[in-house]
């Protein structure tokens, strides 16, 4: 068999898609929780009140708030975050569904905001705690190893109107208190951790504005990462620290971009790709510092950083154990002029002609997973684990209540098949959590029609429903997969 023994079969969440509960048993809000729902037309909003006390709504996408404006819920607007599907008062009975497919790891993320409402006291909220602790507990009834993740999208709303966010400094201290509760409540419960999740989406979203993307933008962009370069260097020694079995990883948005043409000029250009949206984060994280071509990358926008010698040294003692990646999709860069552009999981480019694409512009490429698991396994010889991967699609449910998803199962399949040949070539692969392994809110559009899960939650766009959970035939066909350690795909 190629899936070695022991390989961590399951699926993954993020708290802020699908717990709900915002305001719930103390909890704070976060960003998420101003952030509006829309569609593969309609961009989601962030909404405020300016400093007249009037509503206003931006672009959730590298939006900047007006000056003296407070962001806040408003009456008219549509929030699906809040309810997520409601896995705060649902856990046990999701980790049962999650056991009886075979799930042997369970990837979740803690809600900043649960364990310190505004991110900057001094003690933790105890009704927070309680709740992940009796999570982990779940899971581990079940044998079911929780992998978590400490950052995923959510910063503490406080945080960010206060201190300005991830710009400043400071937040590395109200992280390293945030990481380290965490390491050591769940000692015992949880033993894999990863620090942010598709860090380096910071940069990469802004590629997304193509030549609009400022200097300005670009700074800030790399201030904040260098913050959470030296903030997730501080959790991996601590975690150490506290418990030497901890594993602690990094979190890439994996994307695998092809040259368009073999002009010269095109061969260049992806190579540069990879290095400003792939490398520079994996580089820093995995190898302890910045890589040569940081120079380069900073030069093009004039970036001036604030780094600290101490901070290098922290970059240096904190490299993480493992490599985690998503991967939906591959992308295509050219120089020249295109007819045909697609876009997915927050990235644009020219359209594949020898690939399919999804109903959201992602393009269906299980070799472009392999080519990205060699090559990243080759530049860094560390653990590997594929922490989302899956297919966002429309969900129909028959009267007798079945959903038939045989789309989802060959989208799967075959991925699966692309993993198996990367393990065979020598890729340290250790783990296999597929997205959305229930559906939750869509983060990229905020919808619940753009549906991942093995189980349907009866929820709607508008958030009506009964919240009821139901098998999909892809539910029994994962479950087999696991049992067969990856050998029974039919």
């Amino acid at each position: 068999m190629s899936f070695p023994k022991g390989f961590y079969w399951g699926g993954a969440t993020a708290a802020n898609q699908c717990e709900g509960a915002w305001n719930v048993d103390g909890r704070g809000p976060a960003l998420t929780d101003v952030t509006t729902g829309g569609s593969v037309k309609e961009p989601r909003y962030i909404t405020y009140i300016d400093k007249d006390g009037k509503p206003g709504k931006m672009r959730s996408m590298g939006a900047v708030l007006p000056e003296g404006a407070k962001y806040a819920v408003l009456d008219d607007y549509y929030y699906p975050n809040h309810d997520g599907v409601d896995f705060y008062h649902r856990y046990k009975e999701d980790i049962a569904l999650f056991a009886e497919m075979g799930f042997k790891m369970f990837r979740m993320s803690i809600s900043w905001s649960r364990l310190y409402p505004n991110g900057d006291e001094e003690e933790p909220n105890q009704k927070g705690i309680d709740f992940y602790r009796s999570v982990f507990e779940e899971c581990r009834k079940y044998n079911i190893e929780p992998l978590v993740t400490i950052h995923h999208f959510d910063t503490p709303l406080y945080l960010e109107e206060h201190y300005g966010g991830w710009t400043n400094r400071k937040l590395i201290e109200f992280y390293d208190r945030f990481a380290e509760t965490c390491f050591r409540e769940y000692k015992g419960l949880v033993k894999y951790w990863l620090t942010f999740n598709e860090i380096n989406n910071t940069v990469m979203f802004l590629e997304m504005f193509g030549n609009t993307a400022t200097d300005e933008m670009y700074q800030k962009a790399y201030q904040q990462l260098h913050y959470q370069f030296v903030a997730s260097a501080h959790a991996v020694k601590k975690a150490h620290e506290i418990d030497p079995n901890y594993v602690v990883g990094c979190m890439i948005c994996g994307i695998t971009f092809y040259p368009g043409t073999c002009d010269p000029e095109d061969i260049l250009l992806n190579r540069h790709t990879w290095e400003k949206g792939i490398f520079y984060c994996g580089d820093v994280q995995c190898k302890g510092k910045y890589p040569t071509y940081a120079k380069r990358l900073w030069d093009e926008h004039n970036v001036h950083l604030d780094i600290t010698e101490q901070d290098l040294i922290d970059l240096k003692e904190g490299k993480v154990d493992m490599y985690t990646f998503s991967y939906y999709m591959s992308t295509v860069v050219t120089t020249h002029e295109v007819e045909e552009k697609v876009s997915g999981n927050f990235s644009a480019g020219a359209k594949n002609p020898y690939l399919n694409y999804s109903d959201w512009g992602w393009a269906f490429d299980p070799k472009g997973l392999r080519y990205y698991l060699e090559m990243i396994y080759d530049r860094y010889e560390l653990p590997l684990m594929v922490v989302e991967n899956g297919l966002g699609a429309f969900d129909k449910v028959e009267e007798d209540g079945s959903i038939h998803d045989p789309y989802r199962i060959d989208y799967l399949r075959e991925h699966i098949l692309d993993m198996e040949k990367a393990i065979e070539n020598g890729v340290d692969l250790i783990g296999y959590t597929t997205w959305g392994c229930i559906d939750l809110v869509s983060a990229g559009t905020g919808e619940m029609r753009k549906r991942y899960g093995f189980i349907y939650v009866d929820k709607d766009d508008e958030g009506k429903g009964t919240f009821d959970r139901s098998r999909k035939d892809s539910f029994y066909w994962y479950k087999k997969v696991i049992a067969s350690n990856g050998t029974d795909l039919d």
